[in-house]
């Protein structure tokens, strides 16, 4: 029987036993933030199968899940929130677990290796062809989960594999497979972490999103809970009172009115409707809020807090914000958050919008203030050069402060410098120098892109990197740590397996970047393979401030460089290196800046367009 991939030994976590609580808890940080990307690498198939269940759940019937262990307790655990969520039935959502309900706190040896078990369970709800059944097993060959499989198929329902092991029975078993692949767990084979988290992550979206195409949200408003206690009441009667306009007494009379059926309460006051006439409308829209009351959004704040600025970096492998208060001149930054890539010219500026969107609600919640729109907003993005990219960007989000400026991300490092005094070089997924021209134009090198550019930049160096381990594994290049590290990193235990994980129309780059990290941390350990291609990064970056410095208008002036993005800031060593380099040349900067916090530069801009400057 083949090795497991849950089962692989983790190269980082090796001597975890050597370290102390906060070592511990780095490591484990570490590798937890691998599972979001695993998961998101499986957003077409959850899609799919959102789609798939809420159908079935529209037709009357049911979603079931059904695992063993840790699977199981995770579908029992999702199943059983439905009700209070998103008031369904508890016959809607089903958790089944081999082993029965004391299985949930207990384990019961045995029953995960009988798919007789799992046949019995099934015919025991009255499991049929019109509900859909989602078998979960991390290793992907659990005989209870693979025997409920094929039973469900045999019945003419609908299956879904979730397993985080690669080319799994289950995922060939099941007619829709979602393989989310977390990597080797730092306790070996403990699969309620990584693995875990991931399944917890890909459940929660099959629930939630094929509850929203029911019409259970409202935008993101929980607006058909079951109000049960004292605290889904108080939401209740908040959502009415926002949906409304009501103030909270009148919110409270009016749910009281519509027998605390919230959804019926909103439709009433919106519509001016008895309470009959509003539970037609809801059904008449097929319980969808929206249909029943019109198109129209959900109501937000319009009044802009004056004092409020908001600064975001952003680009291809993710985007940062900073939310600031700025009094008598001076900025305060009272919180921080981060999203995904957000690149217009590499994702679109409806899709940027949407990571921006989210660091800035994630910058709001760590601050404790209260979502409203900033007086200004300044978004330094990599890929804005275009108009037509910053406009799409700034309309998607003109709702976030009364001003929005998109600049690229090299107006952010340039700041107000003059002419020729500053070149500015960002090397994070991509890469580019900047400096400002005679006429006030930005210079220009590099920002290619992936295809035929991007030299020295973190896809340049991972790129690098897998070719590294696919020569070592063909015997024409030197053995590297690089392999056991990027093995890890995409969840595969073979070099064979690389392109697989990392398939698709294009090489993601800010997947392929985030090898990056792994070249740095070898080359720290001394892999001669890792030294060699920083060091070649840092020549073909210095190759770029290079070219951009030469055209300065004033050749022979003092000039600083300032270096910005996640490959540089995160290697200090390749900072010097660059920075070597361009003394090798004769060309040294008379000051190098590394900037740390590119959003606190844009939020900094923002401050500047408020108030006269008086510092940076």
């Amino acid at each position: 029987m083949r090795p497991l991939a849950t089962e692989a030994v983790n190269p980082a976590s090796t001597a975890i036993d050597s370290l102390d609580a906060r070592g511990i808890v780095g490591v484990m940080v570490a590798e937890d933030g691998r599972v979001a990307g695993a998961v998101a690498r499986e957003a077409e198939a959850i899609a799919r199968a959102v789609e798939v269940i809420a159908a079935r759940l529209r037709a009357g019937g049911r979603l079931v899940y059904l695992g063993a262990g840790t699977s199981g307790r995770l579908g029992v655990l999702d199943a059983s929130e439905c009700p209070p969520t998103f008031s369904t039935p508890p016959e809607m959502v089903v958790g089944l677990i081999a082993g029965g309900p004391t299985a949930l706190t207990r384990a019961i040896e045995g029953a995960e290796d009988r798919p007789e078990l799992a046949v019995a369970d099934l015919d025991g709800i009255g499991f049929g062809p019109g509900d859909v059944l989602v078998g979960i097993a991390t290793s992907g060959r659990t005989p209870y989960v693979i025997g409920g499989i094929e039973h469900a198929r045999r019945c003419g329902a609908f299956t879904i594999g979730v397993a985080c092991s690669p080319d799994s029975a289950l995922a060939a078993a099941a007619e829709l497979a979602i393989v989310p692949l977390v990597g080797p767990e730092v306790i070996a084979g403990s699969t309620r972490l990584k693995a875990g988290t991931a399944t917890k992550l890909v459940l929660n979206m099959l629930s939630t999103g094929a509850m929203i195409l029911l019409g259970k949200t409202y935008g993101n408003l929980m607006v058909d809970l079951r109000a049960t206690n004292s605290k889904l009441l108080d939401r209740s009667r908040r959502i009415a009172a926002r949906l409304t306009g009501l103030d909270d007494a009148a919110a409270t009379a009016l749910l009281t009115r519509h027998d605390g059926e919230l959804k019926t309460a909103i439709v009433a006051a919106r519509r001016g409707v008895s309470t009959t006439e509003a539970r037609r409308l809801l059904a008449a829209a097929g319980g969808q809020l929206r249909g029943a009351i019109g198109a129209e959004p959900v109501p937000q704040p319009t009044a802009a807090s004056p004092d409020l600025v908001i600064g975001v970096d952003g680009g291809g492998s993710g985007c940062r914000a900073v939310v600031g208060r700025v009094a008598a001149g001076e900025l305060t930054v009272l919180g921080r958050g981060s999203g995904g890539p957000a690149n217009p010219r590499a994702i679109g500026g409806q899709a940027a919008a949407t990571s921006i969107r989210a660091a800035v609600a994630e910058a709001f919640a760590a601050a404790g203030v209260q979502p409203a729109p900033a007086a200004r907003a300044c978004l330094g993005l990599a890929g804005a050069g275009r108009p037509e990219d910053a406009a799409a960007v700034a309309a998607a989000l003109a709702d976030v402060a009364a001003s929005v400026a998109v600049v690229t991300d090299a107006d952010l490092l340039l700041g107000d410098a003059a002419p020729g005094e500053m070149v500015a070089l960002i090397a994070g997924t991509g890469s580019i120098a900047v400096a400002r021209a005679a006429d006030g134009t930005l210079d220009r090198a590099g920002g290619w892109g992936a295809v035929f550019g991007d030299e020295g930049s973190g896809w340049w160096v991972g790129r690098e990197a897998l070719a590294a381990v696919t020569a070592a594994a063909d015997g024409r290049g030197r053995n590297t740590t690089l392999t056991a590290r990027l093995l890890s990193r995409y969840g595969v235990d073979r070099p064979g397996l690389l392109a697989a994980a990392l398939s698709g129309p294009a090489l993601p780059r800010d997947r392929v970047a985030a090898a990056a990290i792994d070249v740095v941390a070898a080359a720290a350990a001394g892999d001669v393979v890792a030294v060699r291609i920083l060091d070649a990064a840092a020549t073909e970056l210095a190759a770029l401030v290079l070219a951009v410095e030469r055209r300065r208008p004033v050749a022979a002036a003092p000039w600083s460089l300032r270096l910005a993005g996640g490959l540089l800031v995160h290697s200090p060593s390749l900072a010097d290196a660059v920075t070597a380099r361009l003394r090798q040349e004769g060309r040294p900067p008379a000051r190098v800046e590394v900037v740390e916090d590119a959003a606190l530069e844009a939020a900094r801009m923002a401050r500047r367009a408020m108030v006269p400057r008086r510092d940076g």
